[in-house]
C-alpha cells in the first residue's frame, strides 16, 4: 500500500473500536521516539479514534489511505 518504510506493523483488521486503538497504543509503548508504526484496520471509527489519540499524545500521522476496505495508517511516535 505504501512505499514508506515502517518499524512495526499492527494488523487490526476485523477488530472493532476500541481494539484497534488499544493495539496501536501497545505498539507505540514498545518503540523509541521517531519509530514508525503501520496500522491496518477495517473499522471506520479508527479514522477518528486514531486522529484524536495522535493529536493528544503528540505523535505524528504521516499518512492515511484506504484500499479495498482496508485503512492504512503510518504513525511516527513522538515525544
Amino acid at each position: 500500500m505504501t512505499n514508506q518504510e515502517f518499524d512495526f506493523e499492527v494488523d487490526a483488521c476485523g477488530l472493532m473500536c476500541p481494539l484497534p486503538l488499544l493495539r496501536l497504543k501497545k505498539a507505540l509503548q514498545g518503540l523509541d521516539d521517531g519509530k514508525v508504526v503501520r496500522v491496518l484496520a477495517t473499522d471506520p471509527a479508527a479514522v477518528l479514534d486514531f486522529g484524536v489519540f495522535i493529536e493528544q499524545a503528540g505523535h505524528g500521522l504521516l499518512s492515511s489511505n484506504e484500499l479495498d476496505g482496508i485503512l492504512y495508517f503510518l504513525i511516527r511516535k513522538g515525544g
